[in-house]
Parts: C-alpha cells; sequence; structure tokens
C-alpha cells in the first residue's frame, strides 16, 4: 500500500508530502485547487508519460516519490529477476528535467519504464473517469470475470501455449510456403542431378584424359622421335653407349698408371648403365605408341562432355563441378526432407491445438462458474447505492476459434430501471449509472484482486445525497481489504474516511501554489460543512457535518 507521496517541482506544486494511512482517506478541494495535478503527479510515478509538463521552477527538475509498504505482495520474484534489492518499504521514484529527460528508479536503482509499469501494475489500480468507460469493453469485462473466477493461472499457461501455437504455425506456413517454390525447382535440380551423375565425374581425370590425348593425335611424331633418340644412343654404328664404352676402356687402361683415374673409368661405366636403361626404357614406350583412332575419340567425347557441363554450370575445373554436383544432391535432400519436417511439425502443431482446446475450455467451466456470483454481487451493490431494480447479467458466447485470452466473449448486460430488459452497457447505462456499476464491480473483485492499493477519482460523478452516502459506506467497506485512496467533491463519502487531506492554493510573491494538508477533527468538521453549505461556520451545516463524520473524527 501506499505510506507516502511526495511531490517536488510540478505543475502548481512546488513542494509537499503526504502520509496515507491504510483504510479510506479522502482528498477534497476547491474545483481548481490542485485534485487532478495531484493524481496526475501520483500518475506519472506510476510510468504514464511526461508530455506537456510544466515545472514551478524551470531551473530544477521535477521528482515524484512514493513508498510502499509491499511486504504482502509476493514480489520478491519480480526483484530477482529484475536484479533489483527487495525491501518491504519500496521507493519507487520518477525524475524529469526541464529539458523532459526522464527517469525512474526503484529502491535509488535505475530501471526503465517498462520494469516501472511492470511494478506499479501490482501495486496500485487507479480509477479514473476512463475507466469508467473501460467498463463497456469487452476485453475489461473479461477481465473481470477472470478476476472474480481466478482463472489466473490457467490462463497464464494458455496464453504461453497460444503465443508457442501461433510461433509453431508461422514457422510451418513458412515451410509450406518453402515447399511450394521448391517443388517448382525440383524438377530443374533432379535434371540437373541426373546429367551430372551419368557423367560420373573424377577428380584428376580430366588432367589424364588430356594427357592421353596429347599422345594418341601425336604418336607418329612421338614414335619418330624415340626411333631417332634410342638409334642415337645405341642403334647406329657409331652410337653414344658403344662410343662411351670406348672412352670408358681408354680411361680404365690409363689408370693403371694414374689410380685417381679410376673414379672417373667407374663414372663413366655408371653414365653407360644409365644410357643403356634410359635406351630400354624409350625402346619399351614406342613399341606401346600406336595409333588408336577409337580410344582418341571416345577421350576427345568425354573430355567435350565435361568442358560443356564446365561451361554450362561455370565451373573451372572438374573439381568445381564435382563440388556443384554435390550442391545440387544437398538441395535436393533438403527439399525432401521439407515434407518430413512439414509432417512433423503439424504433428507438433495438432497437439498443441488440443492442448489450446482444452485449456480454453478449462477457462471456459471456470468462468461459466463464476458469473452467477458476479451476477449476484453486483445487482447487490448496485442496491446500496440505490439502483434497486437494477437487472446485471454476464453474457458469455463461444467464438468461432481460440483468441489471445481464451474462446470465450464476455458481454455485461445492464438495466437500472424494473420492465427494461437488460442491453449492453453503451446503449443504456447513464454517466451516473456507469459509475455505480463499476463500483459494484471494484467492489466485487476488490476482495479477489491482489493490488494493495485502489485510487478513485471521479466515482461519485452523477451522484448525490443519500445515495453518495451509500457509495462512501462502499469504499469504506472496501478499505477493509485493500487502501483506497478517494478524491471527490461530495461530504457524504468525505465523511466515510478515516482520513482526510484537503488540496488548497496559496499565493508567494510571484505565483500560485498548490499544496496538501491533512485535515484535524476540528478542520474536518469545517471542511465538511463548507461542502455542504458553502459556509464552514454554518451550525447547521456543522451538525450535519458531525453527523456524517460519526466515529470516523
Amino acid at each position: 500500500m501506499l505510506l507516502r507521496l511526495s511531490i517536488v517541482n510540478f505543475a502548481l506544486i512546488k513542494q509537499l508530502e503526504i502520509q496515507f494511512g491504510h483504510r479510506f482517506s479522502v482528498i477534497t478541494g476547491e474545483t481548481g485547487a490542485g485534485k487532478s495535478i495531484l493524481l496526475g503527479a501520483l500518475s506519472l510515478m506510476l510510468g504514464q508519460r511526461s508530455d506537456g509538463l510544466t515545472f514551478p521552477d524551470i531551473s530544477s527538475k521535477c521528482s515524484i516519490e512514493g513508498v510502499f509498504d509491499i511486504s504482502d505482495c509476493e514480489l520478491e520474484d519480480f526483484f530477482t529477476e529484475n536484479d533489483l534489492d527487495y525491501d518491504p518499504n519500496c521507493i519507487i521514484r520518477r525524475e524529469i528535467t526541464p529539458q523532459g529527460k526522464s527517469r525512474a528508479f526503484i529502491n535509488d536503482t535505475p530501471v526503465n519504464l517498462t520494469q516501472l509499469k511492470s511494478l506499479t501494475s501490482r501495486l496500485v489500480d487507479v480509477h479514473s473517469q476512463h475507466q469508467t468507460l473501460l467498463l463497456q469493453e469487452s476485453g475489461f469485462q473479461l477481465s473481470v470475470v477472470d478476476s472474480v473466477a481466478e482463472t489466473s493461472l490457467v490462463l497464464q499457461e494458455y496464453k504461453e501455449l497460444y503465443k508457442t501455437f501461433f510461433q509453431t504455425l508461422e514457422r510451418l506456413n513458412a515451410l509450406e510456403l518453402r515447399n511450394k517454390e521448391a517443388a517448382a525447382e525440383l524438377d530443374y535440380l533432379t535434371f540437373i542431378e541426373d546429367e551430372l551423375s551419368k557423367a560420373n565425374l573424377k577428380e584428376g581425370e580430366q588432367e589424364l584424359l588430356e594427357q592421353e590425348s596429347e599422345s594418341l593425335s601425336h604418336a607418329e611424331e612421338i614414335r619418330l622421335r624415340l626411333f631417332q633418340a634410342a638409334s642415337l644412343l645405341n642403334d647406329g654404328d657409331d652410337n653414344i653407349i658403344q662410343r662411351l664404352n670406348e672412352t670408358g676402356n681408354h680411361v680404365l687402361s690409363a689408370s693403371r698408371y694414374l689410380r685417381n683415374l679410376e673414379v672417373c673409368a667407374n663414372r663413366i661405366a655408371s653414365a653407360t648403365i644409365e644410357l643403356k636403361d634410359i635406351y630400354n626404357e624409350i625402346s619399351r614406350i614406342s613399341d606401346q605408341i600406336g595409333s588408336d583412332p577409337a580410344r582418341l575419340q571416345t577421350i576427345t567425347d568425354r573430355l567435350s562432355l565435361q568442358y560443356q557441363l564446365q561451361q554450362k554450370h561455370r565451373a573451372g575445373s572438374t573439381r568445381e563441378l564435382i563440388a556443384f554436383h554435390e550442391s545440387i544432391q544437398q538441395r535436393i535432400k533438403g527439399i525432401d526432407s521439407l515434407s518430413s519436417e512439414i509432417n512433423s511439425l503439424t504433428a507438433v502443431k495438432n497437439q498443441q491445438h488440443e492442448q489450446l482446446l482444452s485449456l480454453a475450455q478449462q477457462l471456459t467451466e471456470k468462468r461459466r462458474a463464476a458469473i452467477p456470483a458476479i451476477e449476484l454481487g453486483v445487482e447487490q451493490v448496485c442496491k446500496q447505492v440505490g439502483m434497486v431494480d437494477a437487472v446485471f447479467k454476464v453474457q458469455m458466447t463461444r467464438l468461432e476459434k481460440p483468441a489471445v485470452s481464451g474462446a470465450d466473449k464476455i458481454t455485461f448486460l445492464f438495466s437500472a430501471n424494473k420492465g427494461v430488459e437488460p442491453a449492453e452497457l453503451s446503449r443504456i447505462a447513464s454517466g451516473g449509472e456507469l459509475s455505480r456499476l463499476m463500483l459494484a464491480v471494484k467492489s466485487l473483485i476488490s476482495s479477489k484482486n491482489l493490488l494493495p492499493t485502489i485510487i478513485f477519482d471521479e466515482i461519485d460523478t452523477g451522484i448525490s445525497g443519500e445515495i453518495a452516502g451509500k457509495v462512501g459506506t462502499i469504499l469504506q467497506e472496501i478499505s477493509g481489504r485493500i487502501q483506497v485512496i478517494a478524491i471527490t467533491h461530495l461530504p457524504q463519502i468525505a465523511g466515510k474516511s478515516s482520513e482526510h487531506f484537503k488540496v488548497f492554493k496559496f499565493n508567494d510573491q510571484e505565483r500560485t501554489f498548490s499544496s496538501v494538508s491533512k485535515l484535524l477533527p476540528d478542520q474536518r468538521i469545517a471542511e465538511l460543512a463548507l461542502m455542504i453549505s458553502g459556509d464552514s461556520e454554518s451550525e447547521p451545516a456543522r451538525r450535519t457535518a458531525i453527523e456524517l463524520l460519526g466515529n470516523n473524527i
């Protein structure tokens, strides 16, 4: 609950601090005194936008700080998840500079607005005229039913599965689109793969075939050159080997007289052996060389096929062509696996859909079970606040397909007058009736709601007299469960409060400011008398004020 609110340099507020009690507090003041400014400052601290902010002192920043007792709010996980220090007395602060720069703090640790709103949305419920209009919206009506039906755990599980289901559906749609596009490509890829498979390409084959082609194309020239080489080595009358033998014999003979020549003779002998071996190899190769037009044609055709495939697929070599072939095979395999993946994901989608329908049905059953208590509870409070003939119905219809909050649409039907058939709120309820109906709804869900503080602004729209007193009684009853703060202009409501704060204006030498003071018992009587008659000294008004206050003085 909100223990303390401090405001510095905001709109007409120079500086103020309010200490709130645990139960029912009211804030009153003349029109224009600054009640809406107070609520605006509070909303800013809770995370609302800071557009159009004015500063009494343009040289200083604006600061709004609240201290909350969160000891019973079960918020330890939030602080752990956001790496924040937990303290039962939580300090929330919002600062805005005149240049428009905004900063937020939780227990003096800087946080972003998302974190700020995530925390404050679990601490304070601000009921304003806007929220009374919200009562007409289907989403809000559904949240009311869910609050009473206590669907939070099932609803959270449903929403998580709903998100997962649509992620699966999105992925499945993408796969099916890819599969459709791939199907058109598959014939082309299969044709290329078949063409390359039939080519039976082997790495290094092209180089070998090119060499063999060269050999077969120049067979006669090769044989002629080899014949000439063999003749020079060993076949002619004056061949190299014969002359080398003679040379060796001369050196060997001379070595009898000069031993150093033995080395030369041995080297000549070795060279002779090497040349004979070369001669034999040339002769062998020469015998193997022959003209083979059929083989040459086969090689030419094979090389032509490889050259054509390389040109067609922009490959610089057989190795690149083989790599391209492998990539085509992988693409075909990927297309083939798409069908399997689609079948698998379809099974997952169907399973998730069944689970989603099951959870949606659980939500429907919980909501349906809570409707009689909601209708009865709202009608009872409506009667307490003067709408004795009020009829309130909760209509639940089934959606064609599950939505983000289940498969149900909730519509509130209402009639304030006897003999008038209940209809949708936008068609039948007046402003005053909507305010009292919202109060009835808030009263009903306050016992279910974990929010420790509710702030009412404009709850007294369109009501007065005895009805206002009954509204005050309802607020008083709600404050037995949670902290209630109400901004009101009705003495009947103000008299029911535990604490009374008054907003007032004052002037210094340069400008007008707004401030707030907590009223003492005598001051409360005077303020209520002023609200009743316009004269704080009027004895009849003061007696009425004392009567309104009862035991709350």
